[in-house]
Formats: structure tokens, sequence, C-alpha cells
């Protein structure tokens, strides 16, 4: 997908809102009506009220209007978050029901107040109309497993409430399993087991209940249908076109940054500058409008495609963030509007000072011969010198090595390994009595670097592998044309450094505290351990978020999007899975 925009400034001021307050303050108030509205449905409506009514029209109608009451409250409570986040289609949707909320108030019981008060808040919201510009979001047809899902435990759970409520009347015990096969049966349209006297105004429970759950029966239906069959908004894919114009922008500036090659995962999406010369990948995950790195090409253009990525995101309503960005990327995308916090370092080897010789190598020496007497051997190869058949077995022994594990890895994983667009990636193989037992995959990094993608190994072997296959590929470095070599991402490394240092403060101290527990399910810890061994260059990476309001929400999408967080999805290639030897 791609997009670009000769005037970024003026569309982001057409996209913003001018009074942010505004969806905020009609999100919560559409919540607290739809509350309003399930209570004034759940409730005995007043009876003085209900004769007078019941002269008027019939007590069906009645009973219906209260059922359609239970319904729209649902409805609001569902579109009030999207109407929080300046969504177009909600508010059109929200007016609807505002609009229908108010005869309906009237016809179920004159509830004059509830009536009075919707009509206020759709009053404002026609007022303000225009605070509500945002596009919808991409959509997948996941969204209809989990609306059913949702809607159907909602209606029994409101189902269920409307008999206890009404219990005093039953004509037969009250008895869990009677209830759920009532309510069960009436959402399905099915008269259940239970019946009910009439109360004093005339009014007959059992039409009541039986129209309010056949309403949530075809609401949670009709709902999951229409989110079934509408056509599902394409997720982010990369375009052949986007992907060869970005290889273009890798051969001229692809050095400039050891994530850049990363950019080239085929479930991005890519926005381009006005000139074309830069652009930046991004995915949209909950919300939250999340690119990596660095933008790719000229730095003189970067501050165009940030422009027209924070238009993207006003005009979506989606809060921009950037996962581990450099320093020098940091600084423009601050210009434009974003904060930045360093998140931690990238592990970068050098490879002519690196060397096995000196105490301080001592551990990694004694793993790498430690391994080698076990009879471990090692080959460090491009991919275009490996065959389609060998390439085809890594795949399939990578696979069987993850298991069932989920598949993670995002701003520092490819998601793919042998793909013949992928000529000048790297694999260093380890075997044992001609059995392969571990490999590393290795991304360009520009044409004399290398950035390390995928580390994968018998769970069987022995310890060491992983510190033997990164000395053995530094010591083919300079074959292959390679001077540096980027290693895994250290979060938080220099408050795990700095916090172990003799008088550190006590609130630095309680911090890595706080990171070493986390450790035991992230790995954060390890990981800085692991890379610490080969005595790299730490290299800042930073977070690059709107406010500190957001900074919650943009972690939590990070987590999803590096698969910390998981939600069912359809399978993915290979992909990126950190497990040095200190957590193996």
């Amino acid at each position: 997908m791609t997009t670009t925009a000769p005037a970024p400034t003026a569309s982001r001021e057409r996209a913003a809102p001018k009074h942010a307050w505004v969806p905020k303050l009609a999100g919560v108030l559409c919540a607290l009506i739809g509350v309003v509205d399930l209570a004034s449905a759940l409730s005995h409506a007043n009876r003085r009220r209900l004769r007078e009514l019941t002269e008027l029209v019939p007590g069906t109608l009645t009973n219906a209007s209260a059922a359609a009451t239970l319904v729209t409250g649902i409805l609001l409570l569902l579109l009030a978050r999207a109407l929080y986040r300046r969504k177009r289609r909600a508010w059109r949707a929200v007016v609807v029901l505002l609009a229908g909320s108010v005869a309906l108030h009237v016809l179920k019981g004159l509830d004059v107040e509830e009536a009075l008060l919707t009509a206020a808040l759709l009053v404002a919201l026609i007022v303000w109309r225009d605070e509500f510009p945002a596009k919808g979001d991409p959509r997948t047809r996941w969204r209809a497993v989990a609306a059913f899902v949702a809607l159907l435990v909602t209606s029994i759970v409101l189902g269920m409430l409307l008999v206890a409520l009404r219990r005093n009347e039953l004509m037969s015990p009250y008895a869990f399993w009677p209830v759920l096969q009532h309510v069960v049966s009436g959402l399905l349209g099915i008269s259940g087991p239970l019946r009910w006297e009439p109360d004093r105004a005339g009014t007959n429970a059992n039409d009541f209940i039986g129209d309010a759950l056949l309403a949530l029966g075809l609401l949670t239906a009709v709902t999951t249908v229409y989110l079934v069959l509408r056509p599902a908004e394409p997720v982010a894919r990369l375009s052949r076109e986007d992907e060869d114009r970005m290889r273009c922008l890798l051969e001229r500036h692809g050095s400039r940054d050891s994530l850049a090659y990363f950019a080239l995962r085929r479930d991005k999406s890519v926005l381009w500058s006005p000139s074309g010369k830069a652009c930046i990948a991004y995915r949209v995950v909950s919300g939250v409008m999340l690119a990596s790195g660095d933008p790719l090409g000229d730095p003189e253009a970067w501050p165009g495609a940030i422009a027209v990525f924070l238009d993207t995101a006003a005009e979506h309503a989606w809060v921009p963030a950037v996962m581990g960005c450099s320093e020098q990327a940091g600084i423009v995308w601050s210009r434009a509007g974003l904060s930045a916090l360093e998140i931690g370092d990238e592990a970068v080897v050098e490879v002519d000072q690196f060397s096995l010789e000196g105490r301080a190598m001592r551990n990694v020496r004694q793993a790498v011969a430690r391994v080698e007497r076990a009879g471990y051997t090692c080959e460090v190869r491009r991919v275009s010198d490996i065959s389609a058949e060998e390439r085809a077995s890594l795949r399939r022994q990578a696979m069987a090595w993850r298991g069932t594990e989920t598949e993670r890895g995002f701003s520092m994983a490819l998601g793919r390994f042998g793909d013949p667009r992928d000529p000048d990636c790297v694999a260093a193989m380890a075997y044992q009595d001609g059995a392969l037992r571990a490999f590393l995959h290795f991304v360009p990094w520009g044409p004399d670097g290398l950035s390390l993608d995928l580390m994968r190994r018998d769970r069987n072997a022995d310890n060491g592998l992983n510190e033997l296959l990164i000395v053995r590929s530094l010591a083919a470095a300079p074959g292959l044309g390679v001077r540096r070599l980027s290693l895994n991402f250290a979060v938080f490394r220099s408050s795990l450094e700095r916090g172990e240092r003799l008088g550190a403060g006590p609130f630095l101290k309680a911090w890595r505290g706080l990171l070493l527990f986390v450790s035991r399910w992230f790995q954060i810890e390890s990981l800085y351990r692991f890379n610490a061994k080969f005595r790299p260059v730490w290299e800042p990476r930073f977070v690059c978020y709107p406010s500190a309001r957001d900074l919650p929400r943009v972690a939590i999408a990070a987590l999803e999007a590096e698969a910390f967080l998981v939600w069912p999805r359809f399978p993915r290639l290979i992909g990126r899975d950190h497990r040095p030897e200190a957590v193996s």
C-alpha cells in the first residue's frame, strides 16, 4: 500500500481536531448513555406512566421498545471507543442510535428524563460533527469471531440478569439450568421453559423477556454475518513495486541504519515522501501506527516522509509511534512533534577489533572450545551460494525447532528465509556428525555490514553453540567483505549496567530490580548478558511517541507487534527468535 501527499502540512491541519476534548467527552457520554439505556430497559417502568401509555399504544409495542432499548444500549457501549477516537462512521451510527433511543424511551414507558438526556447528546454531536473526521481502521474477518463471542456472552449475561430481576413473578422455582436454557432458547427465537405471572400494570414478563432475548439474538447474528460478509480491507502488505523502490534506496542509503533491511518485511505498508527519496514502513497495531528503525532513504527527505506519516495517522486517528530509531532519526522525529525516550542499546561488533584473546573473552573462548571438542563444525555462506533444496531444508528445520512457540519479531526481523530476492543474506550453520544442529541468519547492513535476524537451534544441542556460530561468523566476515556485525537489541541495557555499579542510587537499584523481575518473562537481562560477551559497541535506540499518556498504549502495541502479546492470527513465515544460549 503506497501513499503520497503533495501538501502534508495542510492535510494535517484538516485531519487534526480543532477541539481535542470534544471526541473524548463524547465517547465517555456515549458510554454513559449506553449504561442508562441498559438500566432503563432492565428496570420496571413507572406504573402510573405505564398505565397512561397503554391507553395510547398496545403493550406489545411497549415490550418491543424496551427490548430495542436494551440492544441500543449495547451498541452505544460498543461504539463509545470509536467515537472517542473521532471515527466518522462511529459518529454516524451513534447519531442514528441516539435518535432512535429518544423515541424508544418514550414508547417503552414515557421515560422523559432518559429521552431528554439522550437528545442533549444527540444535539451536541450534530453541532460538533466536524470533530469526527477520522477514517475507519483496517479490518479483517477475525473481528467477526471476536464480535460473535463478545455479543453472545453479553447477551447470555443480560438475559440471565433479566430473568433474575423478574424471578419473583416466576410460576416455577428459580434455578440456574432452567434459566440458562430459557435464555439460550430465547436468543434463538424459541420459547423456553419459564413462565411469568402478569404484574399489576397488566404487562406480561413473558412477552418482554421473549422480545428482549430475540432482539439480542438477532443483534448477535446480524452483526456477525455483516462482519463476515463485508469486504475485508487489506492487511498491511508490501507491494512488489514498493519493494523494488525500497531496494533502490537501500543500495544508496542502506549503510545508515542496521535495521534498514527489515523495512522489507512484507507484512508492512509503506509511505513515501513527496520527493520519493525517503519512505517509512509501518504496521497498524491496536490503533497505533507503528514504524521501526529510521526512515529509509536520504536524510534530507526524512521530514517529508515523516509529515506524510503523521498526516496519515491523524487522518485515521491512529497514535503515531516509532520503535528503535537511532539518535539522528530521533532528533528529526522530535522536531516533527514527537517525544523520544531511550529504550535500550543495539550491540554492534567491529570485525577488525574483535578477538578471543584476553581475560575479558575467557568465557566465550571456553564455550567455543568446549563445543568444538564435542564435534561441532560451522559453515558461513551467502544465501545465494546455498542451493534451493538446502534452503528448503533449513526452513523446515527452523520450523521444527520452533515447534508451537509464537513467532516473534517486527523491528529486527525479516519474516522470511531463503527468498531469491534476498541473495546477500548470510547463513551460519552448525553441524554435528553431518546433522544440522543450529543456524543464524543475517541480513545486509549496507555493502559492508550484517544484522542478525534469526537464531535457531536444536534444544538438545550443547550449550555454547550460539557463541560458536557468532565467533565463526565474525571470523568469516572479512572474506564476505563485512566490517561490522549487529547482534541482538538489549532493552534498558544502560539501566542494568549502571544499576549494578558501586554507588548506584536507591531508585536506580529499584528500577534494575524491577527489570530483573520482568526478565523472567521477557529475557531482558539474558539478552544483555549474552550480547555483552562479545565486547560490542553499544548504539542507543529510541522510541518516539506523541505524549506521555500515549506511552502505555504504544508499549502494548509494540509488545503485540513483537508477539509478546499474542492474539489469534493466520500462520506466518519464519521470523526472528531471540533465544540466546544464556536462555536456552
